[in-house]
């Protein structure tokens, strides 16, 4: 006589149930869209519009750490990188992680063609420029 009654009760109100036990599902997706693919949606918006403007002499970093000089353009997906003095290689600009210092853009060096001009600041000696890290924070440099 008693289970008849409890199933009789428990049987009302299934819809509010099915809305409640819905609700942490989506508080759970509405979270990690906030906080894991907007974010990455964002940074990949980034490094296209980086990899987008790259150019020559601008200085870039490799997935695989190496550092380089960008000596010439040859498409929309490849890049000469001068790694050490004569020492150039292609690569494939999605492998560039950062640019690290953007070079000056050269004028009257027609698209594919290159010229000898430094793409460096040179200092009397010929060697590159370097100042420290608090010395460019604080806008001062090597004497």
């Amino acid at each position: 006589m008693f289970i008849s009654q409890a199933w009789a009760q428990a049987a009302g109100g299934g819809s509010s149930d099915f809305l409640v036990q819905l609700f942490p599902l989506v508080l759970i997706f509405v979270v990690f869209y906030f906080l894991l693919i907007r974010p990455q949606q964002s940074k990949m918006k980034a490094q296209k519009e980086m990899l987008g403007g790259v150019k020559r002499g601008d200085r870039v970093v490799t997935g695989g750490g190496i550092i380089g000089l960008v000596t010439k353009v040859i498409g929309d997906n490849e890049l000469q990188v001068e790694l050490a003095e004569g020492v150039r290689v292609r690569i494939i600009k999605q492998t560039i992680t950062d640019i690290l210092t953007r070079g000056e853009s050269v004028r009257g060096a027609k698209e594919g063609e290159e010229d000898e001009k430094p793409l460096l600041p040179q200092s009397v000696g010929g060697t590159p420029e370097r100042k420290s890290l608090l010395a460019s924070l604080f806008g001062g440099g090597k004497k």
